[in-house]
């Protein structure tokens, strides 16, 4: 059996050794360039992981090409994202309608797309079915839950319960899918098919309360990125979400006025995050991500399979929420 460290070197290797290219170069290039710029590689180490859970047979490529169509996916998405969020760097890197252009970038995305697919349905024939459906709906999933996060930039009554809907589906599905996608190749049952989907669906959640959680209070070097972006563009995170609906009076007021601020954006951090301090919003995200958390970890404790896996799973978990703030 592998660790997920070992998956990920794994992965990492056989997506550097793949020969992606092809003519046009200006169709296949991008693609190229978007895998060779890293990534942790988490969801299709996942992917492996939900397989050897449930089998004992090798990595053969039957289980390792969906793992890598899964990466592919993963990517495609953040380039398409890159473009709609017209985003300059991604990984330290220029994005690639930067590097090239958005026409590229859209193309070049929809060809990962079909690769993604070319390498996912290379997974066992007898499961075939299985696989694909689980594909289709995480890949759904996604996009759905990037235009809920779209439609609420403009919208002023989007609840706590409507954010947490878009962050399973945005972030979560595509975890829980590919945990579940190695579940179905290695064999797993019904019931522990859906746990372990479960198991991912809640970490996934936890994961991004936790960053929501970190964008206002954590380490910008520990984090990797500058503190309070989510601040500064008024995102409708959960800790927003709650301070607007916790404030009352002349409070309410003041985060209103401070929302409506542009071009100060050292003050509208420091003020913003003192309301949500008065309010006790931090204690607020801090309960309700332990509480996923803790569901996460139920539902991976009642999953049969091997114990050292589940054990490699349980650290992840463990390590994705506990990071340096």
């Amino acid at each position: 059996m592998y660790t997920l460290n070992e998956l990920q070197q794994i992965i990492n290797n056989k997506i550097n050794s793949l020969n992606i290219g092809g003519e046009p170069r200006g169709l296949f290039e991008p693609i190229e360039y978007v895998l060779s710029i890293g990534g942790k590689r988490i969801r299709p180490a996942l992917c492996l992981l939900g397989y050897q859970l449930f089998s004992s047979e090798k990595l053969s490529d039957e289980i390792i090409h969906p793992a890598i169509g899964l990466e592919i996916f993963h990517n495609f998405t953040l380039l398409h994202d890159d473009v709609m969020d017209k985003a300059d760097m991604r990984r330290n890197m220029p994005t690639v309608h930067k590097k090239w252009d958005e026409n590229t970038a859209i193309l070049s995305g929809d060809a990962m797309m079909i690769k993604a697919y070319q390498f996912i349905t290379k997974c066992p024939a007898p499961v075939l079915g299985e696989v694909m459906d689980t594909f289709n709906e995480l890949a759904l999933g996604v996009c759905e839950g990037q235009q809920y996060d779209m439609d609420f930039e403009n919208r002023n009554d989007v609840s706590v319960d409507e954010y947490i809907e878009m962050i399973r589906l945005k972030t979560s599905v595509l975890i829980a899918g590919s945990l579940k996608i190695g579940a179905i190749i290695g064999g797993a049952s019904p019931k522990d098919k859906e746990l372990l989907y479960d198991f991912g669906e809640k970490i996934g959640i936890a994961f991004q309360l936790q960053d929501d959680f970190l964008d206002v209070y954590g380490d910008s070097e520990a984090f990797g990125k500058k503190i309070g972006g989510d601040i500064v563009n008024n995102k409708k995170t959960f800790l927003l979400l709650t301070a607007l609906r916790k404030a009352e009076g002349r409070q309410k007021d003041n985060l209103y006025n401070w929302l409506s601020v542009t071009g100060n954006d050292e003050e509208k951090i420091k003020a913003i995050r003192k309301i949500y301090n008065e309010l006790n919003i931090p204690q607020d995200s801090e309960t309700l991500m332990n509480n996923y958390f803790n569901s996460a970890l139920k539902a991976l404790d009642q999953i049969s399979g091997d114990d050292s896996v589940k054990n490699d799973l349980k650290h992840f978990a463990i390590n994705l929420i506990k990071r340096a703030r």
